[in-house]
Parts: structure tokens; sequence; C-alpha cells
């Protein structure tokens, strides 16, 4: 792109010139690519202004060719190299050590010890109590009554006469009479009483008791401990090694150091102290409860009643007969029975019964109790341990690395290139002209002749 911008810019240089050069020559080149003809005199400057007829006047033109031309330009191609490169790299090495240390290290221990305390323990208890009350039971009685009626008896009597008599003979009829009676129908009706029983009620009171308690304060103290020999290193030095042509590193020298230890003994103080407890209690509450007891009574009520009784009757035919026959003669008597009738009474008899009702009392009991609270005792054991301890060391190591380098390498390419190139050409053009009166050659000429 920037050759071709060159070549842009030159172009418009070469115009530029050959505009100035048309310029300094009147629109050609040179005088030399004029012809021979139009530079010599063309006859008398003084018999042509007095001619009249065609004249010719020379005219240039700026003519456009194409040429082609041949221009270079620089192209750059990218190419990529591998270049050694000496590096020096470090590696680090982690070594250990044996130290030793002491640590303590607690043991702990439960004991148990003996604390009394009283507790309130329920003795409950079922009781009898004998309750009187008073109740009522029928009493039925059959009971009997004499009942006074008529009965009408016959009397039949058997005779013989050998006469025409009149005999009546019977015939029989059932018929039935009305009876009032009276019978009795049971009533039931249940009633109701008032009962009165007594029931135990628990009834909870809360209030506060002292309670006897404390804390365990664990006590820290700093013990000095044994003298123990520790193992120091100085620090090491990195040195030039001219054989290797690197830096060596040399560890420091090592001496033992007498070090005074201290342990933490850990001891444990019963603190006592004493706080209020809420403490809930129950204690049961008589109470008089009143309900309806149901009981059932019994009457008899008297109901009069009629009933169709049925009872014989006898008429009597007369017929009238001759012959000795034997007739029947009936007589009635009326004769008085008396018979008895039952009944039944009813009789309410009150009667006082004992009955046992129980009923529940509660009494509180203290007792004394002896329980083993454990409790916890620790003690310090010193115990003697080997750890290793890690250091690092470093040294340096010569690498070679391959780098990747790119650069542009330029080369040049020829290009065939089309550019239109300005040319002047002069040809003849004829312009009409006026003839005027004829007059000297050294007169005016007449305006707009000649040229």
């Amino acid at each position: 792109m920037r050759h071709a911008a060159w070549i842009v810019v030159a172009s418009m240089l070469a115009l530029a010139v050959d505009s100035r050069v048309e310029a300094s020559y009147c629109g050609a080149a040179s005088y030399n690519c004029c012809p021979t003809s139009a530079c010599t005199p063309c006859g008398d400057y003084c018999a042509a202004k007095s001619c009249c007829g065609t004249c010719y006047k020379t005219v240039r033109e700026t003519v456009y060719e194409q040429q082609t031309i041949n221009c270079c330009r620089t192209v750059y191609d990218q190419c990529t190299e591998q270049i050694p490169v000496t590096c020096t790299r470090n590696i680090h090495e982690t070594c250990y050590r044996d130290e030793c240390y002491t640590v303590c290290k607690p043991v702990y221990q439960t004991c148990y010890r003996d604390v009394c305390c009283t507790v309130r323990k329920p003795c409950i208890q079922t009781c009898y109590k004998d309750v009187c009350c008073t109740v009522r039971k029928p009493c039925f009685q059959t009971c009997y009554k004499d009942v006074c009626c008529t009965v009408r008896k016959p009397c039949v009597q058997t005779c013989y006469r050998d006469v025409c008599c009149t005999i009546c003979k019977p015939i029989c009829e059932t018929k039935y009479r009305e009876v009032c009676c009276t019978r009795y129908r049971t009533e039931t009706q249940t009633c109701y009483r008032d009962v009165c029983y007594t029931v135990c009620k628990p009834v909870c009171e809360t209030k506060q008791v002292p309670y006897c308690t404390g804390d365990w304060v664990t006590e820290t103290k700093q013990v000095p401990g044994p003298v123990v020999q520790k193992c120091i290193c100085d620090p090491g030095t990195w040195e030039w090694d001219p054989c290797c042509c690197r830096c060596c590193y040399k560890p420091g020298c090592c001496r033992t150091v007498c070090e005074q230890t201290c342990r933490t003994v850990c001891c444990k103080q019963w603190v006592p102290r004493t706080e209020m407890r809420t403490v809930t209690c129950t204690r049961m509450e008589q109470e008089v409860r009143h309900c309806q007891q149901p009981y059932t009574v019994c009457r008899q009520i008297p109901e009069c009643i009629t009933k169709q009784v049925p009872y014989n009757c006898v008429r009597y035919e007369q017929q009238t007969i001759t012959k000795q026959v034997p007739y029947t003669t009936c007589s009635w008597t009326c004769e008085t029975i008396t018979k008895r009738v039952p009944y039944t009474t009813c009789s309410w008899t009150c009667e006082t019964i004992t009955k046992r009702v129980p009923y529940t009392t509660c009494s509180w009991t203290c007792e004394t109790i002896t329980k083993k609270v454990p409790y916890t005792t620790c003690t310090m054991t010193q115990q003697t341990c080997t750890r290793r301890v890690p250091y690092t060391t470093c040294r340096q190591v010569c690498e070679t690395k391959m780098i990747t380098k790119t650069r542009c390498v330029p080369r040049q390419i020829v290009e065939t290139k089309v550019i239109c190139v300005p040319r002047t050409v002069c040809r003849q053009v004829p312009v009409q002209t006026a003839c005027s009166a004829p007059s000297q050659c050294g007169a005016v000429a007449v305006p707009g002749c000649g040229h």
C-alpha cells in the first residue's frame, strides 16, 4: 500500500512537471515538435491584411495516451527462527533434620464422691368411709275382697199322667250382659334426687427451695520444666564455584544450646454456691360435688272396664199332648253366693342403708439418700517426642532454551501499471476573415483582421 501511494505521488509530480513545461512552450513539450511549415513566413503581412478570405489558425490540443510502465515494490515477509539462549535456573531441595521436643500430655481420671440429699416421696393411701342414705322400696301385697252375686238354679222334676196336658218344652239360649269390673295397671315414673360425694383434686403449688451446688474452677500455673539441649544451625551462605560456574549453597554450623523449658499445670478447685430453685409440689384437696341420681317409682292405678259376660236363658213352648207321658216341671230358685276377688296393693317403705365410699389420701415422707457424683481429675505427664523439621536448600543449574523469534525480510517485486501520459497536438483550424478598404502597409490595421 505504501508503494502504491508513492507511485501515485510520483505520477502527480510528473504531471505537474509536464504542465509547467507545456506552459513554458505554449502548450507543447518543446519547439522541436512543431512542423517546419508552421514556422516559415507565409507571405507579406500587409498583403495578408488586405486580402480577404479564409485564414488558418494553429490550435494546440492535449491528448492522453496510455503507457505501460514497470515499477518495483518492496514486500516484507515474516520469518520464524529458533535461537538458543543460555539461562540459569534455581532448584530448591527440601532436607530434613531430627529435632527433640517435650510435650505435656493430660491424663484424665474419673472419681466419685458421696453426696447426701433429701427427697420427698408421695405416699398415696385409699381409705373408705361409711355414708348413710335412705332409699324407698315398693312393697306389693295381694289382697282379697268378698263380692256377693245372685244366681238362679233350675229345679227339674219329672211326673207322669195320662191326661192331656200342656207341657213346656225348654229352649236354651246364650246371651251376654255387660259387667263392670276394676283392674289395676302399673305406672313407672323416673325421679331424680340430689346426691353429694367427695372427690380429691390435685393442686399444684410452686415454692422456692435452696439448693447447694458449685462449679469447678480450673487454674493454670506456669511451672519451670527441665533444661533441654537444642541444636541450632546458623544461616548458610551462597559461594561461587568456579569449577561448576555457578553459586553453591553452604549450610551454616550447627551448635548445641541449653534452654530452660516451662510447663503449664492445670488444677481444679471446687467453688460451692447456694442457689434457689423452683420446685412444684402437688397436694390433694377435697371437693364436694353434687350429682342427680335417678330412681324409679312404681304405682298402681285402678281402671274401670266393661266386659261381656255370657249367660244361658231358657224359654218354654207350650204343647198339648194326649198320652201318658212324663212331663217335667222346672222351678227356679235364686241363690246368693259370695266369691273372693283378688287385688294388689302397693306401699312404699323407707329403708336406711350404709355404703362404703372410697377416697384417697396423700402424704409426703422425707427420705435421705446418698448418690455418687462423678468428677474428673487431670494430671499432666511429660513426654519427649522427635519430629523431622524440613529446611530448603537452593542450587543453580544452567540450561539452554530455544526461543522462537520472528523477523521481517524485505524483497522487491516488479509490478506492471498502465498510466495516462498527456501529449500536445497542433492542428490548423480555418478562420473566416472580413475584407476592408485597401490601405497602405503602414496603415493601422482594422481590428479583427489579421489576428
